[in-house]
Order: C-alpha cells, then structure tokens, then sequence
C-alpha cells in the first residue's frame, strides 16, 4: 500500500523512565508503576512499547502496551506457549528471568526459583 513508519530508539533520552518501562537503581526518585499498577520489585527493564501519531504538528500518544500485551512481539513466546511445559514461569524469579544477553546463559541458575 506504500506505508511507511519511522521508527524511534528511546535510547539515551528519559522516555522509558518517563512513561514506567525503566527502573535503574541509581534514580531512587523513580516510582515503580509498570503497565499501569505498581509491582512488588521489577526489574531495571521491563518490556514495553508505545505507539504516537504526528497531526498537524501535534504529537499524540495513541498507544501503549506492557507485559503480557508484547507476546506477539517476542516470538520465544509463540513457541514456549506450545510446549509441554509452556514458560515455566512458575519457577522463575520474575516472568522474564529466563531472557538473557547471548554471554550471560551461565548465570540462568540464579534466575530459578529453589
């Protein structure tokens, strides 16, 4: 149809504290709200995607979306979803311990729950 989107990084800027997708240690004056609540400790990073349309030099938020709302974006979600043992997330620390930077898999026990 000839659509085009351009695409944004938060990156380096206050949007992901700003709008509840960040929590580092080093900015207590943070409150932690995430997806629209307040969780008991989440992590430095949650999930979380927003969509914003330009009109008329005008920039509105038209859409957000956290947590359980991003599957579709993460497809280890479409396949875990379909084992046996779906995400086993019942075990895990938090819901997306199991997500790891390719170097840090040796680490993955400590995300475990006893």
């Amino acid at each position: 149809m000839g659509w085009g989107f351009e695409w944004v990084s938060t990156l380096g800027t206050d949007f992901n504290y700003d709008f509840g997708v960040s929590f580092p240690e080093q900015r207590p004056e943070i409150t932690a709200a995430y997806n629209y609540g307040a969780p008991a400790r989440p992590g430095e990073e949650m999930p979380g995607l927003s969509a914003f349309a330009l009109h008329d030099g005008g920039v509105y938020h038209a859409y957000s979306c956290y947590a359980r709302g991003l599957e579709a974006f993460n497809s280890a979600y479409q396949l875990l979803d379909r084992s046996p043992n779906g995400r086993h997330e019942d075990r895990l620390a938090t819901p997306m311990a199991w997500v790891h930077r390719h170097d840090e898999y040796e680490d993955s026990a400590a995300a475990v729950l006893p």
